[in-house]
């Protein structure tokens, strides 16, 4: 980050809570009652002290309000007061305590929605190269930091800095040499605070991003267990996971020696102020110079005015904790890795399905291209097969035109519309997609299907998955259509995975389909059920299929040969057969 972070960090925080100007307008008003209900508390035992039990006339500020009464009425306005005193201080804590909270909880809401509305807009690029871990730590645990500051440690912080001002200035009014005395210790502890607020900031850090790693190991871990299991390798990953813990220990246990150091030194140093205090007080109290109540108060008042003294140098931690949170938020926020969008870029309302590559060129990396040169046509309707070798840019190709991607060089066009003109949420709702491995989420199965058109009615939902051959099996289940499925789709087969994956397609009703080798690893039943699927879904819409198996692709109006990013072959299954040339050797090859 730079330099200037902190201060933007907190300009952010005053951002998120601004919105709820209302609430905390109320939280200030309760706090200022709350401060003067603190100040008002040592009173009542000083009457008693030295107007009930050392017979001395009450003080001129009391008597107004208590009256020339007996000592044992003043005992008794004493009592209700101190009551008093402690209901209005209790109420006025319970308010700002709802109060913030209520506050940090919709904070933490709307950094919620924004962290994960900005990571739904970046690029595809981003997320492929960034790990799942830290970012699922920075919208749980980054945001719950910040919401525990804003919830508890600010307002804490508030009511103690108003309470030190209060008391300070009662202590002065009563007797400033000792409130001298008892400050003369706050420079050691203002130095002691200043410099260790930056290494217990750094020591946080670095918690913070062990924790993400051990998040990142387990997320991994728990997402690709069949793998983990296959391999035999539950070992090897509670090994990493011991790795990471152990660093993440040695790392806490460090910010936890910098964090305790402080209290310590506080309490220390607090000691020696109120030894310092009470010694020249009770002197005086001998020598007749003051009353007993008087230095009970001004030691009430001495307490007040260290206990929150301790409490803002003990938030160190809190307020690293929240600096931090909020420093990986921004970080998040500030990544711009979105697809450049045009000044006026236009919704796409209708489209015919026509696909058109212009000289187009790629490169995930600059200097290492991945495509040279592709151009073709789709008419509207047709299918193109994309075949070609592992790593030959099919699946490249296919990220074009749903613009996942921009090209380096040339345009990609639909209806003859260069998609960079228009938004790519318009563009992406006309496409339909039926992958490799179809994702399904941990939801009903009719959620699952209702993916791809959320607004979907039952009939519709029903309709698709009679088509997709999928309506049969979702019956059986243990309870139809509302059987909540895991996510990847246990405890469904691959062959009714994909069969959903289709239905989901279907009812997206999108002119534009991408099947990124659906068949693959489907047992021959499950492949003709898909074929036949397949043959529904494609009926009038322009269909881009990336083909393991080339006779999904047999029917194609057009086969387009990629070879290391090239197209080097471009007619039907009939012609590149018989031209004998890389289709008809790939055909080959997968025939035995």
């Amino acid at each position: 980050m730079s330099g200037d972070s902190p201060r933007a960090t907190w300009h952010f925080l005053l951002q998120l809570i601004t919105p709820y100007r209302g609430s905390l307008s109320l939280v200030a008003l309760a706090l200022l009652v709350q401060t003067f209900a603190r100040l008002a508390s040592p009173w009542p035992l000083k009457v008693v002290l030295d107007s009930v039990l050392g017979g001395m006339p009450l003080p001129a500020l009391l008597a107004p309000l208590v009256g020339a009464g007996t000592p044992i009425a003043i005992l008794d306005a004493a009592v209700v007061a101190t009551i008093a005193i402690a209901l209005i201080e209790a109420a006025a804590g319970y308010a700002s305590a709802y109060y913030t909270a209520s506050v940090g909880q919709w904070v933490a809401h709307d950094l919620r929605q924004t962290v994960y509305a900005h990571l739904q807009r970046l690029s595809l690029s981003f997320h492929e190269r960034r790990q799942v871990g830290p970012l699922i730590s920075t919208i749980t645990d980054d945001v719950k930091a910040v919401q525990d500051f804003a919830s508890q440690s600010l307002v804490s912080m508030v009511v103690d800095a108003l309470t030190i001002v209060g008391v300070l200035v009662v202590m002065l009014s009563l007797n400033w040499n000792f409130t001298l005395i008892a400050l003369s210790v706050t420079p050691l502890l203002a130095l002691f605070v200043y410099r260790l607020r930056h290494l217990v900031r750094v020591s946080t850090h670095d918690v913070r991003r062990r924790q993400s790693e051990i998040v990142s190991i387990v997320q991994e871990g728990l997402t690709s267990i069949r793998v983990v299991k296959a391999f035999a390798q539950g070992r090897f990953e509670l090994q990493r996971l011991d790795a990471k813990s152990l660093e993440s220990v040695e790392a806490g246990l460090r910010a936890r020696r910098i964090r305790a150091l402080l209290p310590s030194l506080v309490t220390v140093l607090v000691a020696t102020g109120t030894a310092a205090v009470l010694w020249f007080g009770a002197r005086l109290v001998l020598q007749g110079q003051m009353s007993a109540g008087a230095l009970v108060v001004f030691l009430a008042y001495l307490t007040r005015l260290f206990t929150p003294i301790q409490n803002l140098a003990r938030t160190s931690n809190a307020i690293a904790q929240a600096s931090v949170g909020l420093e990986r938020v921004r970080e998040v926020l500030a990544a711009d890795e979105r697809l450049a969008r045009a000044p006026h870029a236009r919704t796409l309302a209708q489209v015919a399905g026509r696909v058109e590559f212009r000289g187009v060129h790629f490169a995930y990396v600059a200097g290492r291209p991945v495509l040279h040169d592709i151009s073709f046509v789709a008419a509207p309707g047709e299918m193109i097969g994309l075949v070609g070798r592992s790593g030959s840019g099919k699946s490249t190709l296919a990220s074009l035109i749903a613009r996942f991607y921009d090209p380096t060089a040339g345009q990609v066009l639909v209806d003859g519309i260069d998609i960079r003109e228009v938004t790519a949420r318009s563009l992406r709702r006309h496409i339909g997609f039926v992958l490799q491995e179809t994702q399904l989420f941990h939801a009903p199965v009719w959620q699952n299907i209702a993916y791809g058109s959320p607004d979907a009615t039952r009939e519709a939902i029903v309709a698709a998955a009679t088509q997709a051959h999928a309506h049969a099996f979702i019956e059986a289940l243990p309870e139809g259509y509302d059987t909540v499925v895991g996510q990847g789709g246990v405890p469904l087969s691959g062959g009714q995975r994909q069969r959903i994956g289709i239905a989901r397609a279907m009812i997206r009703n999108a002119p534009i389909v991408i099947l990124d080798e659906p068949t693959s690893g489907l047992d021959a039943e499950s492949e003709a059920l898909v074929f036949d699927a397949f043959g529904r879904l494609l009926e009038g819409r322009t269909a881009f299929v990336i083909a393991h198996r080339l006779a999904t692709i047999r029917r194609a109006d057009q086969i387009l040969v990629l070879d290391q990013g090239r197209i080097v072959e471009h007619g039907t299954h009939d012609a590149l057969t018989a031209a004998g040339g890389l289709y008809a050797s790939l055909l080959e090859e997968r025939e035995r």
